[in-house]
Protein backbone atom coordinates (compact mmCIF):
# COMPACT_ATOMS: atom_id res chain seq x y z
CA UNK A 1 0.00 0.00 0.00
CA UNK A 2 2.98 2.44 0.80
CA UNK A 3 4.59 1.70 -2.55
CA UNK A 4 1.33 2.67 -4.28
CA UNK A 5 0.56 5.60 -2.85
CA UNK A 6 3.82 6.51 -3.08
CA UNK A 7 3.36 5.69 -7.47
CA UNK A 8 0.15 7.49 -7.09
CA UNK A 9 1.54 10.85 -6.05
CA UNK A 10 4.01 10.64 -8.37
CA UNK A 11 2.14 9.92 -11.37
CA UNK A 12 -0.30 12.78 -10.35
CA UNK A 13 1.99 15.56 -10.06
CA UNK A 14 4.04 14.77 -13.05
CA UNK A 15 3.32 15.87 -16.60
CA UNK A 16 3.12 12.81 -19.66
CA UNK A 17 6.71 13.28 -21.27
CA UNK A 18 8.26 15.56 -18.52
CA UNK A 19 12.00 14.45 -17.38
CA UNK A 20 12.67 15.14 -13.36
CA UNK A 21 15.53 14.83 -11.52
CA UNK A 22 16.07 14.28 -7.66
CA UNK A 23 18.88 14.95 -5.70
CA UNK A 24 19.91 14.07 -2.17
CA UNK A 25 22.88 13.41 0.22
CA UNK A 26 22.76 11.59 3.54
CA UNK A 27 25.82 11.45 5.67
CA UNK A 28 27.56 7.85 6.01
CA UNK A 29 30.26 9.43 8.36
CA UNK A 30 30.96 6.24 11.17
CA UNK A 31 32.37 6.87 14.46
CA UNK A 32 35.68 8.20 14.76
CA UNK A 33 37.40 5.39 16.86
CA UNK A 34 37.16 2.34 13.82
CA UNK A 35 39.12 0.79 11.39
CA UNK A 36 40.32 2.36 8.43
CA UNK A 37 40.50 0.95 4.56
CA UNK A 38 42.68 0.64 1.90
CA UNK A 39 46.11 -0.78 2.69
CA UNK A 40 47.46 -3.65 4.16
CA UNK A 41 48.19 -2.45 7.54
CA UNK A 42 45.42 -1.85 10.33
CA UNK A 43 45.32 1.67 10.75
CA UNK A 44 42.39 3.07 13.53
CA UNK A 45 40.72 6.41 12.61
CA UNK A 46 41.55 9.36 14.89
CA UNK A 47 39.00 12.06 13.79
CA UNK A 48 37.16 13.21 10.79
CA UNK A 49 38.39 16.34 7.95
CA UNK A 50 35.73 15.91 5.97
CA UNK A 51 32.39 13.93 5.86
CA UNK A 52 31.64 11.05 3.68
CA UNK A 53 28.06 11.11 2.14
CA UNK A 54 26.13 8.47 0.45
CA UNK A 55 24.91 11.23 -3.08
CA UNK A 56 21.91 9.96 -5.09
CA UNK A 57 20.08 11.01 -7.90
CA UNK A 58 16.76 9.93 -9.26
CA UNK A 59 15.34 10.31 -12.85
CA UNK A 60 12.17 9.57 -13.85
CA UNK A 61 9.72 10.20 -16.85
CA UNK A 62 6.46 8.64 -17.66
CA UNK A 63 6.37 6.50 -14.73
CA UNK A 64 10.06 4.82 -15.33
CA UNK A 65 12.54 5.66 -12.80
CA UNK A 66 16.16 5.23 -12.13
CA UNK A 67 18.44 5.84 -9.46
CA UNK A 68 23.06 6.14 -8.99
CA UNK A 69 23.74 6.41 -5.14
CA UNK A 70 27.53 7.61 -4.85
CA UNK A 71 29.24 6.22 -1.89
CA UNK A 72 32.64 8.32 -0.30
CA UNK A 73 33.54 4.45 0.46
CA UNK A 74 36.39 2.24 -0.42
CA UNK A 75 34.18 -0.61 -2.02
CA UNK A 76 30.52 -1.83 -1.99
CA UNK A 77 29.86 -5.31 -1.34
CA UNK A 78 27.04 -7.32 -2.92
CA UNK A 79 25.47 -8.16 0.54
CA UNK A 80 24.84 -4.30 1.39
CA UNK A 81 23.62 -3.62 -2.41
CA UNK A 82 20.99 -6.43 -1.97
CA UNK A 83 19.58 -5.38 0.99
CA UNK A 84 19.61 -1.26 0.17
CA UNK A 85 18.13 -2.21 -3.24
CA UNK A 86 15.11 -4.26 -1.24
CA UNK A 87 14.38 -1.55 1.37
CA UNK A 88 14.62 0.99 -1.59
CA UNK A 89 12.19 -0.62 -3.52
CA UNK A 90 9.75 -0.99 -0.52
CA UNK A 91 10.41 2.76 0.34
CA UNK A 92 9.75 4.23 -3.04
CA UNK A 93 8.51 1.78 -6.03
CA UNK A 94 12.06 2.33 -7.84
CA UNK A 95 12.75 -1.53 -8.92
CA UNK A 96 15.62 -2.81 -7.29
CA UNK A 97 17.23 -3.65 -10.81
CA UNK A 98 17.17 -0.06 -11.58
CA UNK A 99 19.27 1.04 -9.14
CA UNK A 100 23.37 1.65 -9.57
CA UNK A 101 25.28 1.73 -6.36
CA UNK A 102 28.52 2.67 -6.10
CA UNK A 103 31.97 3.62 -4.21
CA UNK A 104 33.82 6.51 -4.94
CA UNK A 105 37.12 4.11 -3.66
CA UNK A 106 38.54 6.63 -1.09
CA UNK A 107 41.10 5.16 1.04
CA UNK A 108 40.55 7.63 3.85
CA UNK A 109 36.77 5.83 4.72
CA UNK A 110 35.76 3.01 7.09
CA UNK A 111 36.66 -0.84 6.96
CA UNK A 112 34.44 -2.81 5.35
CA UNK A 113 34.16 -6.66 5.77
CA UNK A 114 32.32 -8.78 3.34
CA UNK A 115 34.11 -12.00 4.42
CA UNK A 116 37.24 -11.34 3.26
CA UNK A 117 39.86 -12.68 5.26
CA UNK A 118 42.01 -9.60 5.20
CA UNK A 119 39.23 -7.34 6.71
CA UNK A 120 39.20 -10.17 9.47
CA UNK A 121 42.72 -9.94 10.37
CA UNK A 122 42.10 -6.02 10.29
CA UNK A 123 39.27 -5.18 12.57
CA UNK A 124 36.39 -6.29 10.46
CA UNK A 125 34.72 -8.01 13.32
CA UNK A 126 35.07 -5.35 15.63
CA UNK A 127 31.19 -4.33 17.06
CA UNK A 128 31.70 -0.90 15.42
CA UNK A 129 32.72 -2.28 11.97
CA UNK A 130 29.85 -4.62 12.02
CA UNK A 131 27.12 -2.38 13.47
CA UNK A 132 28.64 0.13 10.97
CA UNK A 133 28.02 -2.20 7.84
CA UNK A 134 24.28 -2.98 9.13
CA UNK A 135 23.30 0.38 9.03
CA UNK A 136 24.44 1.08 5.77
CA UNK A 137 21.78 0.07 3.64
CA UNK A 138 18.92 1.81 5.46
CA UNK A 139 21.49 5.27 4.97
CA UNK A 140 21.53 4.52 1.10
CA UNK A 141 18.42 4.04 1.05
CA UNK A 142 16.86 7.17 2.58
CA UNK A 143 19.40 8.65 0.18
CA UNK A 144 17.43 7.37 -2.68
CA UNK A 145 14.19 8.08 -0.66
CA UNK A 146 14.96 11.22 -0.25
CA UNK A 147 15.88 12.31 -3.98
CA UNK A 148 12.87 11.11 -5.01
CA UNK A 149 10.91 13.28 -2.77
CA UNK A 150 12.67 16.01 -4.44
CA UNK A 151 12.06 14.98 -7.58
CA UNK A 152 10.76 18.16 -10.00
CA UNK A 153 11.32 19.34 -13.93
CA UNK A 154 15.25 19.30 -15.26
CA UNK A 155 17.09 19.72 -18.21
CA UNK A 156 20.23 17.27 -19.00
CA UNK A 157 23.36 18.49 -19.99
CA UNK A 158 26.63 16.58 -21.18
CA UNK A 159 30.15 17.03 -21.93
CA UNK A 160 33.15 15.44 -22.23
CA UNK A 161 36.69 17.50 -20.37
CA UNK A 162 40.28 16.12 -21.07
CA UNK A 163 42.83 16.07 -17.57
CA UNK A 164 46.18 14.17 -19.04
CA UNK A 165 48.07 16.12 -16.22
CA UNK A 166 46.78 13.88 -12.84
CA UNK A 167 46.43 10.50 -13.83
CA UNK A 168 49.44 7.76 -14.36
CA UNK A 169 49.43 3.99 -14.83
CA UNK A 170 51.55 2.42 -11.89
CA UNK A 171 52.63 -0.40 -13.82
CA UNK A 172 55.88 -0.24 -15.53
CA UNK A 173 58.22 -1.59 -18.17
CA UNK A 174 61.93 -1.90 -16.20
CA UNK A 175 65.30 -2.43 -17.37
CA UNK A 176 65.43 -5.62 -16.28
CA UNK A 177 62.23 -7.32 -18.39
CA UNK A 178 59.70 -7.47 -15.82
CA UNK A 179 56.67 -5.05 -15.00
CA UNK A 180 56.61 -3.53 -11.94
CA UNK A 181 54.14 -1.72 -9.85
CA UNK A 182 54.56 1.94 -8.29
CA UNK A 183 58.07 1.63 -8.88
CA UNK A 184 59.03 4.81 -7.25
CA UNK A 185 60.09 8.26 -7.80
CA UNK A 186 62.98 9.16 -10.30
CA UNK A 187 63.78 5.19 -10.64
CA UNK A 188 66.40 5.36 -13.06
CA UNK A 189 65.01 1.31 -14.06
CA UNK A 190 61.60 2.42 -15.26
CA UNK A 191 61.68 2.07 -19.21
CA UNK A 192 57.77 3.33 -19.90
CA UNK A 193 54.49 2.88 -18.24
CA UNK A 194 52.98 -0.58 -19.73
CA UNK A 195 49.35 0.96 -20.03
CA UNK A 196 47.88 4.09 -21.06
CA UNK A 197 45.31 6.23 -18.88
CA UNK A 198 41.88 7.26 -19.46
CA UNK A 199 42.13 11.25 -19.63
CA UNK A 200 38.67 11.83 -20.02
CA UNK A 201 36.31 13.21 -17.76
CA UNK A 202 32.77 13.10 -18.51
CA UNK A 203 30.39 15.62 -17.14
CA UNK A 204 26.47 15.59 -16.87
CA UNK A 205 24.76 18.94 -15.61
CA UNK A 206 21.24 18.66 -14.21
CA UNK A 207 19.18 22.10 -13.99
CA UNK A 208 15.69 23.39 -13.50
CA UNK A 209 14.11 25.05 -16.19
CA UNK A 210 14.68 28.48 -15.62
CA UNK A 211 18.52 27.37 -15.18
CA UNK A 212 19.32 26.77 -12.07
CA UNK A 213 21.59 23.83 -10.52
CA UNK A 214 20.90 20.67 -9.53
CA UNK A 215 23.67 18.64 -9.96
CA UNK A 216 26.90 17.97 -11.36
CA UNK A 217 27.98 14.55 -12.08
CA UNK A 218 31.52 13.92 -13.01
CA UNK A 219 33.53 10.69 -13.75
CA UNK A 220 37.19 10.29 -13.65
CA UNK A 221 39.22 7.25 -13.59
CA UNK A 222 41.86 7.67 -10.73
CA UNK A 223 42.59 6.16 -7.64
CA UNK A 224 41.74 7.50 -4.57
CA UNK A 225 44.67 7.34 -2.53
CA UNK A 226 45.73 11.02 -2.18
CA UNK A 227 45.02 11.72 1.45
CA UNK A 228 46.28 9.01 3.53
CA UNK A 229 46.79 9.74 7.54
CA UNK A 230 44.07 8.93 9.89
CA UNK A 231 40.71 10.72 9.55
CA UNK A 232 37.63 10.01 7.56
CA UNK A 233 37.71 12.18 4.65
CA UNK A 234 35.97 11.67 0.66
CA UNK A 235 39.69 12.62 -1.02
CA UNK A 236 39.97 14.51 -4.16
CA UNK A 237 35.97 14.85 -4.95
CA UNK A 238 36.09 17.15 -1.36
CA UNK A 239 37.79 19.79 -3.19
CA UNK A 240 35.99 19.51 -6.55
CA UNK A 241 32.54 19.47 -4.77
CA UNK A 242 33.45 22.45 -2.86
CA UNK A 243 34.98 24.57 -5.55
CA UNK A 244 31.76 23.79 -7.99
CA UNK A 245 29.50 24.79 -5.17
CA UNK A 246 31.61 28.48 -4.67
CA UNK A 247 30.33 28.68 -9.09
CA UNK A 248 27.48 26.65 -9.34
CA UNK A 249 25.60 27.63 -5.62
CA UNK A 250 25.60 25.86 -2.17
CA UNK A 251 22.43 24.44 -3.10
CA UNK A 252 23.97 21.69 -6.32
CA UNK A 253 25.37 18.75 -5.70
CA UNK A 254 28.29 17.28 -7.15
CA UNK A 255 28.43 13.40 -7.25
CA UNK A 256 31.46 11.98 -8.56
CA UNK A 257 31.75 8.19 -9.56
CA UNK A 258 35.78 5.98 -10.46
CA UNK A 259 36.14 5.21 -13.75
CA UNK A 260 38.22 2.59 -14.52
CA UNK A 261 41.33 3.01 -12.59
CA UNK A 262 42.32 -0.47 -11.43
CA UNK A 263 45.92 0.13 -12.59
CA UNK A 264 45.92 4.24 -12.46
CA UNK A 265 46.77 6.25 -9.61
CA UNK A 266 48.07 9.78 -9.20
CA UNK A 267 51.68 9.70 -8.84
CA UNK A 268 54.24 11.42 -11.69
CA UNK A 269 57.21 9.06 -10.89
CA UNK A 270 59.43 11.84 -12.88
CA UNK A 271 59.27 13.88 -10.16
CA UNK A 272 60.86 13.89 -6.64
CA UNK A 273 57.90 16.15 -5.38
CA UNK A 274 55.71 14.44 -2.55
CA UNK A 275 52.37 13.43 -3.52
CA UNK A 276 50.73 12.61 -0.34
CA UNK A 277 48.50 14.31 1.88
CA UNK A 278 45.42 16.62 2.09
CA UNK A 279 47.20 19.38 0.32
CA UNK A 280 47.73 16.88 -2.32
CA UNK A 281 44.03 15.66 -2.52
CA UNK A 282 43.31 19.72 -3.09
CA UNK A 283 45.72 20.17 -5.99
CA UNK A 284 43.90 17.69 -7.87
CA UNK A 285 40.31 18.21 -6.60
CA UNK A 286 41.11 22.24 -7.89
CA UNK A 287 42.74 20.99 -11.46
CA UNK A 288 39.66 18.45 -11.96
CA UNK A 289 37.24 21.33 -11.05
CA UNK A 290 39.07 23.40 -13.34
CA UNK A 291 38.38 21.21 -16.42
CA UNK A 292 34.68 21.05 -15.13
CA UNK A 293 34.31 24.52 -15.36
CA UNK A 294 35.72 24.56 -18.67
CA UNK A 295 33.26 21.67 -19.65
CA UNK A 296 30.37 23.57 -18.66
CA UNK A 297 30.98 25.99 -21.25
CA UNK A 298 31.25 23.50 -24.52
CA UNK A 299 27.74 21.18 -23.26
CA UNK A 300 24.86 20.34 -25.40
CA UNK A 301 21.72 19.57 -24.15
CA UNK A 302 20.66 16.13 -24.70
CA UNK A 303 16.39 14.88 -24.99
CA UNK A 304 16.72 12.02 -21.67
CA UNK A 305 13.73 9.90 -22.40
CA UNK A 306 12.64 7.18 -19.57
CA UNK A 307 15.57 5.50 -18.21
CA UNK A 308 15.69 1.95 -19.61
CA UNK A 309 18.19 -0.33 -17.46
CA UNK A 310 19.19 -3.60 -18.64
CA UNK A 311 21.97 -6.24 -16.44
CA UNK A 312 22.83 -9.54 -16.50
CA UNK A 313 24.99 -11.92 -13.52
CA UNK A 314 28.41 -13.00 -16.00
CA UNK A 315 30.47 -15.77 -14.01
CA UNK A 316 33.65 -14.99 -13.45
CA UNK A 317 35.80 -17.95 -12.67
CA UNK A 318 38.05 -18.55 -10.28
CA UNK A 319 42.20 -17.91 -10.70
CA UNK A 320 43.78 -21.17 -10.42
CA UNK A 321 45.82 -22.28 -7.02
CA UNK A 322 48.58 -24.92 -7.19
CA UNK A 323 49.23 -27.92 -4.56
CA UNK A 324 50.82 -26.21 -0.92
CA UNK A 325 49.34 -22.92 -2.07
CA UNK A 326 46.65 -22.68 0.84
CA UNK A 327 48.95 -24.03 3.29
CA UNK A 328 51.54 -21.79 2.31
CA UNK A 329 48.83 -19.05 2.69
CA UNK A 330 47.89 -19.69 6.12
CA UNK A 331 50.98 -19.69 7.53
CA UNK A 332 51.79 -16.53 6.25
CA UNK A 333 48.42 -15.18 7.22
CA UNK A 334 49.56 -16.46 11.11
CA UNK A 335 52.36 -13.66 10.48
CA UNK A 336 50.41 -10.97 10.26
CA UNK A 337 50.78 -8.45 12.54
CA UNK A 338 53.55 -10.20 13.88
CA UNK A 339 57.39 -9.38 14.74
CA UNK A 340 57.87 -11.73 11.54
CA UNK A 341 55.07 -9.92 9.09
CA UNK A 342 55.54 -10.78 5.36
CA UNK A 343 56.39 -9.24 2.59
CA UNK A 344 53.60 -7.00 1.11
CA UNK A 345 53.50 -9.13 -2.00
CA UNK A 346 53.23 -12.17 0.84
CA UNK A 347 50.46 -10.90 2.25
CA UNK A 348 48.91 -9.90 -1.09
CA UNK A 349 49.32 -13.78 -2.10
CA UNK A 350 48.26 -14.88 1.35
CA UNK A 351 44.83 -13.26 1.49
CA UNK A 352 44.22 -13.68 -2.29
CA UNK A 353 44.40 -17.41 -1.67
CA UNK A 354 42.74 -17.46 1.02
CA UNK A 355 39.64 -16.05 0.10
CA UNK A 356 39.97 -18.12 -3.06
CA UNK A 357 39.59 -21.17 -1.28
CA UNK A 358 37.00 -20.53 0.96
CA UNK A 359 34.93 -20.18 -2.45
CA UNK A 360 34.94 -24.09 -2.76
CA UNK A 361 35.07 -23.64 -6.61
CA UNK A 362 32.09 -21.15 -6.71
CA UNK A 363 32.40 -18.30 -9.30
CA UNK A 364 31.91 -14.68 -8.79
CA UNK A 365 28.32 -13.89 -9.53
CA UNK A 366 29.35 -10.26 -11.37
CA UNK A 367 26.49 -8.10 -12.29
CA UNK A 368 27.18 -6.06 -14.93
CA UNK A 369 24.06 -3.16 -15.51
CA UNK A 370 23.65 -0.29 -17.68
CA UNK A 371 21.31 2.43 -17.04
CA UNK A 372 20.14 4.64 -20.46
CA UNK A 373 18.70 7.89 -20.62
CA UNK A 374 17.11 8.79 -24.48
CA UNK A 375 19.78 8.18 -27.67
CA UNK A 376 22.72 9.61 -26.73
CA UNK A 377 23.67 8.87 -22.89
CA UNK A 378 24.29 5.26 -20.93
CA UNK A 379 26.17 4.64 -17.50
CA UNK A 380 28.02 1.08 -17.54
CA UNK A 381 28.21 -0.43 -13.84
CA UNK A 382 31.06 -2.97 -13.18
CA UNK A 383 31.62 -4.90 -9.82
CA UNK A 384 35.39 -4.39 -9.35
CA UNK A 385 38.95 -2.25 -9.52
CA UNK A 386 38.84 -2.48 -13.78
CA UNK A 387 41.98 -1.99 -15.58
CA UNK A 388 42.06 1.29 -17.61
CA UNK A 389 42.06 -0.62 -20.97
CA UNK A 390 39.03 -2.60 -20.42
CA UNK A 391 36.83 0.66 -19.69
CA UNK A 392 38.34 2.43 -22.39
CA UNK A 393 37.19 -0.61 -24.67
CA UNK A 394 33.80 -0.35 -23.69
CA UNK A 395 33.05 3.13 -24.27
CA UNK A 396 34.92 2.61 -27.81
CA UNK A 397 32.03 -0.07 -28.65
CA UNK A 398 29.11 1.75 -27.27
CA UNK A 399 26.70 2.91 -29.58
CA UNK A 400 26.11 5.92 -27.33
CA UNK A 401 27.88 9.34 -27.68
CA UNK A 402 28.15 9.52 -24.04
CA UNK A 403 29.83 6.08 -22.24
CA UNK A 404 30.20 6.31 -18.50
CA UNK A 405 31.89 3.61 -17.02
CA UNK A 406 32.00 3.31 -13.20
CA UNK A 407 33.84 0.61 -11.57
CA UNK A 408 33.26 -0.63 -8.37
CA UNK A 409 29.12 -0.94 -8.63
CA UNK A 410 27.21 -3.20 -7.29
CA UNK A 411 29.37 -5.75 -5.40
CA UNK A 412 32.77 -6.61 -5.57
CA UNK A 413 35.05 -9.07 -7.01
CA UNK A 414 38.73 -6.84 -6.77
CA UNK A 415 41.14 -6.24 -9.28
CA UNK A 416 40.41 -7.37 -13.16
CA UNK A 417 43.14 -6.91 -15.08
CA UNK A 418 42.97 -7.42 -18.81
CA UNK A 419 44.74 -11.09 -20.14
CA UNK A 420 48.35 -8.88 -21.23
CA UNK A 421 48.56 -7.50 -17.71
CA UNK A 422 48.33 -11.67 -16.14
CA UNK A 423 51.51 -12.68 -18.12
CA UNK A 424 53.39 -9.45 -16.88
CA UNK A 425 52.38 -10.48 -13.22
CA UNK A 426 52.75 -8.11 -10.36
CA UNK A 427 50.56 -6.77 -7.13
CA UNK A 428 47.21 -6.73 -8.87
CA UNK A 429 47.53 -10.03 -10.98
CA UNK A 430 48.70 -11.44 -7.40
CA UNK A 431 45.85 -9.73 -5.86
CA UNK A 432 43.30 -11.24 -8.32
CA UNK A 433 40.39 -13.60 -7.25
CA UNK A 434 39.23 -13.77 -10.45
CA UNK A 435 40.82 -16.05 -13.38
CA UNK A 436 42.37 -14.29 -16.72
CA UNK A 437 40.31 -13.18 -19.34
CA UNK A 438 37.40 -11.92 -16.73
CA UNK A 439 37.88 -8.47 -17.65
CA UNK A 440 36.77 -9.34 -21.55
CA UNK A 441 34.29 -11.43 -20.23
CA UNK A 442 32.64 -8.02 -18.30
CA UNK A 443 33.27 -5.71 -21.68
CA UNK A 444 31.72 -8.38 -23.69
CA UNK A 445 28.39 -8.16 -21.90
CA UNK A 446 28.47 -4.43 -21.22
CA UNK A 447 28.93 -4.01 -24.99
CA UNK A 448 26.26 -6.24 -25.49
CA UNK A 449 23.90 -4.60 -23.14
CA UNK A 450 24.58 -1.08 -24.65
CA UNK A 451 23.18 -2.66 -27.50
CA UNK A 452 20.21 -3.96 -26.46
CA UNK A 453 19.61 -0.62 -24.86
CA UNK A 454 20.02 1.76 -28.28
CA UNK A 455 16.81 2.61 -29.51
CA UNK A 456 16.36 1.63 -33.19
CA UNK A 457 16.64 4.54 -35.62
CA UNK A 458 13.54 6.22 -37.50
CA UNK A 459 13.70 5.75 -40.65
CA UNK A 460 13.26 9.39 -42.51
CA UNK A 461 9.73 10.12 -43.93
Amino acid sequence: MKTFLILLTLAASALAGEFRVGVAAVPVTPPQVMPMAGYYNTRLAEGTHDDLFAKAIVFEQDGAQAAMVALDLVSIGRPVVEEARKLIEQDTGIPGAHVMISATHSHTGPLLNYGSSRMEAQGGNLPVAVNYLKELPARIAASVKQAQVKLAAAKVSAGVGREERLSFNRRFHMKDGTVGWNAGKLNPNIVKPAGPIDPAVPVVYLETPKGQSIATYVNFAMHLDTVGGLQFSADYPYTLAALLARVKGPDMLTIFTIGTAGDINHIDVSTREPQKGHGEAARIGTILAAEVLRTYWKMQPLTAGPPRVRSEIVKLPLPKLEPGDVEKAATLARRYGGKDEPKFLEKVFAFKVLDVAAREGKPHDAEVQVIALGNDIAWVALPGEIFVELGMAIKEASPFKHTIVVELANGLVGYVPTKRAWSQGNYEVVSARVAEGSGEMLVESAVKLLQELKPKQTANP
